[in-house]
């Protein structure tokens, strides 16, 4: 969305009128909602992170700075609300997210006419994959999800994160190690 129109609709929205909000909801639920389930680890738990963040960013507005990007702003607050869920139970990670809506979350779609064999090979790799990311830390999958499956900058990331960019490029290697280390010791569990 253009920065420009972005701070109109959030003026309209201040001034009263909440059906304004609705084009900047729908500018960011998608790439939203695969932060909070790369987070969580789970659809449903990510549905509710996502609407309980844009009704706090509705509720903030008012101190929202206008000369700053909503979105780095938004995704704080999201960031913020799948902590909150995080440490109040433990995440409960879906590996079949491949099935879900293209609205939701694919990590690996499918490609059409692939062969049977080679799909399954791509589920199971995604499995394996969120198996390792729930093995993790919270402060490593943050930065894994924000960079390797959003592709934000370190710039990007530093502002939702609140953090300096080199320590943006720190916990990314980090997590990427941490990562890495979590599928060997599975490849080890599971010959």
């Amino acid at each position: 969305m253009e920065p420009a129109v972005e701070r109109e609709l959030i003026r309209k929205c201040r001034a009263g009128d909440s059906r304004f909000y609705e084009p900047i909801v729908r500018a960011y639920e998608r790439a939203a909602l695969r932060l909070a389930v790369g987070m969580l680890g789970n659809a449903e738990d990510a549905r509710d992170a996502l609407q309980e963040a844009f009704v706090k960013a509705y509720e903030a507005l008012p101190r929202f700075d206008l000369s700053r990007p909503f979105g780095p702003w938004f995704f704080q607050i999201l960031r913020n609300q799948c902590r909150d869920m995080l440490r109040s139970r433990r995440p409960r990670f879906e590996l079949d997210i491949l099935d879900q809506r293209p609205s939701e979350v694919q990590a690996l779609p499918d490609v059409p006419d692939m062969d049977p064999e080679r799909s399954r090979q791509r589920r199971a790799a995604s499995e394996l994959l969120w198996q390792a990311l729930e093995r993790v830390g919270d402060e490593h999958r943050e930065v894994l999800v924000l960079k390797e499956l959003e592709g934000l900058r370190y710039a990007e990331i530093a502002v939702i994160l609140d953090i300096p960019e080199g320590t943006v490029a720190s916990r990314l290697y980090h997590a990427r190690r941490a990562l890495r280390e979590a599928l060997e010791m599975m490849g080890a569990e599971h010959p």
